[in-house]
């Protein structure tokens, strides 16, 4: 899958359990990474921002953010003890149309294998 999105700057919401690092992989001693993440995190433009989101707890957080420069991964923001529900993004239409919220729900684990970052539109 390829998302389709503008040449302007975006901003990149990412959740980490089940998404980056496997569900809960930070009780059993370590994070561990899921397949393609580092690829995909790869590919996001140098000038995206990234904010990373968890349901962690606070005591999780440093723990989790060196996993995340162990890897690699750079982040701009993160947020933990956010509730386990749904996550919900509202944002304005572009007047010339341009959608400016997109989500994308993944398997639980799958990683992001196979998700590439964007093609561009005008």
């Amino acid at each position: 899958m390829s998302l389709s999105l503008s040449t302007l700057g975006h901003t990149w919401l990412i959740d980490l359990d089940g998404t980056v690092f496997r569900h809960n992989s930070h009780l059993d001693g370590a994070d561990v990474l899921l397949p393609g993440v580092r690829e995909f995190w790869a590919a996001l433009p140098p000038g995206d921002t990234v904010i990373v989101m968890s349901a962690r707890q606070q005591q999780y957080r440093e723990p989790t953010l060196a996993a995340l420069d162990a890897h690699g991964l750079r982040y701009d923001h993160a947020l933990f003890d956010l509730p386990h529900g749904e996550r919900i993004l509202l944002n304005d239409t572009k007047p010339r149309g341009l959608q400016t919220a997109i989500a994308v729900n993944l398997a639980r684990d799958a990683g992001l294998a196979g998700l590439a970052p964007f093609t561009t539109i005008d």
